[in-house]
This record gives C-alpha cells, sequence and structure tokens, in this order.
C-alpha cells in the first residue's frame, strides 16, 4: 500500500491490505466448507477448491457492493456462488454468518501481524541488550521536569527502554486472536441443525461444536465458544499493540529529546540519508523518532475506539459498534508494524556520544548527594548511581531469558 500522508506505509507490505484481507475470507469459508463436507453435513461433490475464484481484481467489485449490506462478506459469498459449480455453491457458508467469516478472516490477519511484531522486538530486545551492557557504567546526567536533576548512567536509561520493550513482547499473545464461529446468533442453531437433519451421528450441538473446533484448527487459530458480542478478543488485541507504540515512543521521545543541538547526548544515524529539509541544507532532522512519536500518539485513541465498540455491543450482533472495529484495527495493527519498522532503523543507526554525556554533567546535579551526605555528617561516596547496577542486572537478567526462551 502506498500512503503520502502516512510516510513509511508500505513497511507494513500486504498485512491486513484488502488483498490479504480477502483471501483470509475465502480461506476462512474454505475452511468451514472443509469441515462440513468431512462430517458429512455436506455432500462429498460439495468440496471443491475456493483460492483463486476471486482474485485482487475483485475487490473494488465487491467493496462496492459491500454498501449495500453493510459488510462485505454477503457480496464475498455471492460471487463466489456465481463462479462455482452448483452443489459447492449451494453449500458454501451454510451455517456461518457474516461475523463468523469476517471475524474470523480479522484473526488470521492479526496473527500475521503478530508474527512481524515479535521478530521486531526479538531484535530490539537483542540490540538493546547490547547497548545496555556496553553503556552501564557511561555517566550522564538524569533530566526531570526537563531540567538537570541527579547523575544516572546511560545504561540504566537504557535499561528502562528494553524494560518496555520486554513488556510489548510479554502482551503479544493477547494477538492471537481465536476464531469466532457462532452462526447467526451466536447459538449455531443452523449448523446444529443441520447435524440432525443430515443424520450425522451424535449428539448434533457437540458436532456443531466439533465443526467450529475443525474450522479454527485449518486456520491455526485457537477454538472457544462465539465472541460475536464479547469483544475482549480484541480489545486485548488492541492494547497489545498500544504496548508496543508506547514502548517505541518512550525510546523515541528520549531521541528527540537528547540530540538536540545544544544537549548533543544521542543522534540518528548521520549516513542514513534522512532528515533533509525542503529549505535548509544544515538540518539533519530525527526523522525515524518523529515518525515513531507519530505512531504512539495516534494509537492509543485507536485502542480507545476498540473498547467504545466493545463498550456499546448490544444484541446478538451489534448495530454499528461492530463495524466500528474493522478499519481501525486494521490502521492500528499497520501502523503499530510500521512503527516497529522505525525502531529497528533508529535502534540499528544510533549514536551515543559518549563525550557529550560527560561533559553535559553539571556540578549542580551533585546537590540532593551533598545535602544526604550533610545530613549524615559523612564524605559523599564516589558514584551516586544508587539502584542502577541491580536494576540493570535485572533488565538484562530477564533480556537474556527472552532471547534464550526464542531459541
Amino acid at each position: 500500500m502506498t500512503n503520502l500522508l502516512w510516510p513509511g506505509d508500505d513497511r507494513a507490505d500486504d498485512l491486513m491490505t484488502d488483498a490479504a484481507l480477502l483471501e483470509a475470507m475465502i480461506a476462512v469459508e474454505q475452511a468451514w466448507l472443509h469441515v462440513i463436507v468431512a462430517a458429512g453435513i455436506a455432500p462429498p461433490e460439495a468440496a471443491c477448491q475456493l483460492t483463486g475464484v476471486l482474485t485482487a481484481e475483485d475487490i473494488a467489485a465487491v467493496g462496492a457492493a459491500a454498501e449495500d449490506t453493510g459488510n462485505p462478506i454477503v457480496a464475498l459469498t455471492t460471487e463466489l456462488r456465481r463462479r462455482l459449480p452448483a452443489v459447492p455453491a449451494q453449500w458454501l457458508h451454510r451455517g456461518l454468518t457474516s461475523q463468523d467469516t469476517l471475524d474470523t478472516a480479522l484473526a488470521v490477519s492479526v496473527r500475521d501481524v503478530a508474527d512481524r511484531l515479535r521478530q521486531q522486538l526479538a531484535g530490539h530486545v537483542s540490540k538493546l541488550t547490547d547497548v545496555v551492557a556496553d553503556h552501564r557504567s557511561t555517566a550522564m546526567t538524569a533530566r526531570t521536569l526537563t531540567q538537570h536533576a541527579v547523575p544516572t548512567t546511560f545504561g540504566m536509561k537504557a535499561a528502562t527502554w528494553l524494560r518496555a520493550i520486554l513488556d510489548a513482547a510479554d502482551a503479544l499473545p493477547a494477538l492471537n486472536l481465536p476464531a469466532q464461529i457462532g452462526g447467526a446468533a451466536g447459538t449455531m442453531a443452523a449448523a446444529t441443525e443441520l447435524a440432525r437433519l443430515r443424520g450425522v451421528p451424535g449428539d448434533p450441538a457437540t458436532v456443531a461444536t466439533d465443526l467450529a473446533a475443525g474450522t479454527a484448527d485449518t486456520l491455526g487459530l485457537t477454538a472457544v465458544p462465539a465472541w460475536h458480542t464479547n469483544r475482549s478478543p480484541i480489545t486485548r488485541a488492541g492494547d497489545a499493540l498500544v504496548a508496543c507504540t508506547d514502548a517505541w515512543g518512550r525510546i523515541a521521545a528520549d531521541v528527540l529529546t537528547l540530540s538536540r543541538p545544544e544537549i548533543g547526548e544521542l543522534s540518528e544515524d548521520p549516513d542514513g540519508g534522512r532528515g533533509g529539509s525542503s529549505t535548509m541544507p544544515h538540518k539533519h532532522n530525527p526523522v525515524l523518532s518523529v515518525l515513531i512519536r507519530r505512531a504512539a500518539i495516534t494509537a492509543p485513541p485507536l485502542a480507545g475506539t476498540l473498547h467504545t465498540a466493545a463498550a456499546l455491543n448490544n444484541d446478538e450482533r451489534a448495530d454499528g459498534a461492530w463495524h466500528a472495529e474493522w478499519e481501525t484495527l486494521r490502521v492500528l495493527a499497520r501502523r503499530t508494524v510500521i512503527a516497529g519498522s522505525h525502531c529497528t532503523d533508529l535502534l540499528d543507526g544510533l549514536r551515543i556520544n559518549v563525550d557529550r554525556m560527560r561533559a553535559n554533567i553539571g556540578t549542580g546535579i551533585n546537590a540532593e548527594q551533598q545535602a544526604i551526605a550533610d545530613l549524615a555528617e559523612a564524605v559523599p561516596s564516589p558514584h551516586y548511581y544508587g539502584t542502577a547496577e541491580p536494576v540493570i542486572d535485572a533488565a538484562l537478567k530477564r533480556a537474556h531469558s527472552f532471547i534464550a526462551g526464542r531459541q
């Protein structure tokens, strides 16, 4: 995709694009058709390969027709049936409802996003582990409310970044959305009735439940009872995405402040070809940090929309709240992946100016230490880093455990 007003949009590749979502929707229909044929609900001749029946060239037509029904699934299944042989066309989508196909397709798509984010965060953990270890004793000034506070080390600051990245990685399991198979009102009534009328052995309700589980397994998703109006899977996913942008935004905020020329303690890669100005040749703007911060600012309101939609779900399918989720989740997911890619480039090219950190340490930052020494009637210690060392050790231990767990 290309978005002139969201520079870097192409970094998300085809994740959750219309083409990817169309493919995921068809995969859901394919998985369901497969399980109802295998269970003996649909006749063997209903088995059919749906892949390739519709292509990216059909997206515009499906999208235009979606306005008539409020979602793209009716148009999708109508077009599929038009192109399929009679028996597969008759059995396509039987026992499902539009929400099943759309929610489950979103689950498949978000899973792919989660895979990308896991790779990104793993790279960030690895890079920051080295930074923390290398600079655990690099002295610098801590700043509170924009002013010099007390001494710290850059290793301590980077350990704070690292812990936030690890927290974001811990939240990623929430992005593994389950399949949503509930039928017209969450009761799987049609599938249960078909199992009974077609004489499938066993309790019809159990057969229907097994069909949902089989569909989830085919798609590589987990099977849970229908969550059609319990939108906690969606809100958990949104929160996990925001945990990522929060962590990256924290790093970007520090880089933006500490790369100011009058501070100069950090800077983005000067050889990256980025940061130019349209009129000022001398400028080297920290553009990666700017773009990351952009995502960190806009992500929480998107997650807030998902929570609002969840709270306003009503009846057995919400009238507008469900619909509000789709594009919101897509935009949030893509922007998170883009920000993660930008953060990878930022950390890979980050310049750490140890000399400027040392030069910026003013005598005033020892005022608290001296006050404590005066109170104790003793000579101040040579360093005033408090618990920085054990905090750094704990962060590194956690990071090493995370890295080992991925091997």
